[in-house]
């Protein structure tokens, strides 16, 4: 396809707490990105909720503000692809009106639905989605929803997830990516959605819901005149419908490079941990859980273990310290922390204590699922100060990396790393040494944005396939590989075995605590 001089792609990347949208060259290079936070709100119920209409104001608004950063945007743009963040239910009503405000992936409402149709449901669902039930799906979600609320389902035309809803006011189309479809609804291995999967759910009656599934790879929709009035782009601008966030962000991190067996650790609010591998070869654990998301690449599907929380903790334990200063009249931000953390990493001793990381209230999910599943450190002494506790917490987030992994099979030599909270020198350290592997980071700012744009260059034809644009939009980014500290990592691998045996020790007592809660919260 001839883009006609248009030389621009952008990609929206619309997470949890942040909306963007970045420009990007046909040939990879970032040109400019524009944000606008993305706001969301909880309940006592478990509730975590997020504005549609704002959300969908908030992503116009990129749009437009990034028309302010690149001069003639609007007639540069090739075309347009959204990722966002996963899970959760956007539903959707008459003349495209949001029903509600969209359950996020850390809503834990239907932690209770979760739990039984689990204990009654057989291999089946799992062989097909390749992906263990948790409360943040979609699908979970809506069989809580129709026996809690059903009526707010009837009123509901279609359920989208958070790309979905962003499409639909885009285009006018209403639809959902292959990846979400299937490790949700359908099979990692066909790539349709299987009536089976949907009636081990109790869902079959509400079939009606799910979107058509449009492969933003291989098909676009044109940028509708009332979204080019609201964006400032021009109507008529090929969009792509870009895998969920995760498949994104692993595309443009370097997850994905043809006869490179790999792996790929977001470092991000939750960690996500992944492997490329063929669908058929495909090995699914004993307990079903963690993903299998199919890539956009032909037969490739990426295995994923995901943990509820990761720089959640970090944000905890540092948000903790900067209100302690604050209460004694001095001042703390919550950047002043961040700007602390080499630092106090380094005035450490690893080993020296053991930190779960589950500090969110939805729980666990990966490599194990419990809802009630809390965070706690292990071996705290006297002899502990507050650069300790932020050492072991870190030294949490390698371990949980490694459960993951091995959870999937062998870990692999060399783990790509994403995320933030990879520009400490520190954490790769010890994510490195927990893992026994070599790590490497990517120059690439925004891998979600550019991997939603990888999807589109494909679609419009700038790419035959998609190894050719990771040849040119992933491998040249790539950083120097960093090997693991051989001393370090004894000691982690002597610590990994504890870590195991307290995680499993401790869910009779997480359930006592949430037996505890319940009983308080009435």
């Amino acid at each position: 396809m001839s883009t006609d001089g248009r030389d621009i792609l952008i990609g929206i990347d619309a997470g949890t707490s942040v909306v963007k949208s970045v420009a990007f060259t046909l040939g990879g290079a970032q040109v400019a990105m524009a944000s606008v936070p993305n706001r969301y709100a909880t309940g006592a119920d478990g509730s975590a909720f997020q504005s549609q209409a704002d959300t969908w104001a908030d992503c116009a608004k990129t749009l437009r503000k990034l028309s302010s950063q690149v001069p003639g945007l609007a007639t540069r743009t090739a075309a347009i692809a959204v990722t966002g963040q996963g899970d959760g239910t956007w539903l959707v009503g008459g003349n495209n009106r949001p029903v509600t405000d969209g359950w996020l992936w850390l809503d834990a409402r239907s932690a209770a639905t979760a739990t039984r149709l689990r204990a009654t449901e057989d291999r089946t669902r799992y062989q097909s989605t390749g992906t263990g039930l948790n409360a943040c799906q979609m699908g979970v979600q809506l069989a809580h929803m129709d026996k809690t609320e059903p009526t707010m389902l009837d009123q509901a035309e279609v359920a989208l997830h958070c790309k979905d809803w962003l499409y639909l006011n885009l285009t006018g189309v209403r639809a959902t990516d292959p990846s979400e479809a299937n490790f949700t609804f359908g099979s990692f291995v066909n790539r349709t959605y299987s009536d089976q999967v949907i009636a081990q759910l109790g869902l079959t009656h509400r079939r009606g819901l799910l979107p058509e599934i449009v492969d933003g790879a291989q098909q676009t929709h044109s940028l509708t005149a009332q979204a080019a009035t609201q964006t400032g782009l021009l109507a008529g601008t090929p969009v792509s419908l870009a895998y969920v966030d995760v498949v994104c962000t692993a595309m443009g991190a370097g997850a994905y490079t043809k006869g490179e067996p790999t792996g790929c650790t977001i470092v991000g609010s939750t960690g996500m941990h992944m492997r490329a591998t063929a669908a058929t070869d495909v090995i699914l654990s004993n307990e079903p859980t963690g993903y299998t998301m199919v890539l956009p690449v032909p037969g490739m599907v990426a295995q994923i273990q995901t943990n509820m929380a990761a720089t959640l903790n970090i944000d905890w334990l540092l948000n903790l310290g900067a209100e302690l200063i604050v209460d004694m009249g001095g001042q703390a931000s919550h950047a002043d922390m961040v700007d602390r953390i080499e630092k106090w990493l380094a005035q450490t001793s690893p080993a020296s204590m053991i930190y779960h990381p589950y500090i969110s209230d939805a729980g666990e999910r990966g490599p194990f699922v419990d809802t009630n599943a809390r965070a706690g450190f292990a071996g705290l002494a006297s002899r502990h100060r507050y650069p300790d506790l932020l050492r072991a917490v870190v030294e949490g987030l390698g371990y949980a990396a490694r459960d993951c992994y091995t959870a999937m099979g062998p870990i692999p030599a060399e783990v790509r790393l994403t995320g933030g909270a990879v520009r400490s020198h520190e954490l790769r350290r010890i994510m490195a040494a927990a893992l026994g592997a070599s790590v490497r980071t990517t120059t690439r700012q925004e891998a979600g944005a550019a991997g939603a744009a990888m999807i589109a260059a494909q679609a419009i034809g700038v790419y035959a396939n998609m190894d050719a644009c990771v040849e040119d939009w992933v491998r040249p980014l790539l950083g120097p590989s960093e090997q693991p500290d051989t001393d370090l990592s004894t000691l982690y691998q002597m610590n990994f075995p504890a870590y195991k045996t307290l995680r499993a020790a401790a869910a009779p007592v997480w359930a006592v605590l949430a037996a505890t809660q319940e009983i308080k919260n009435g």
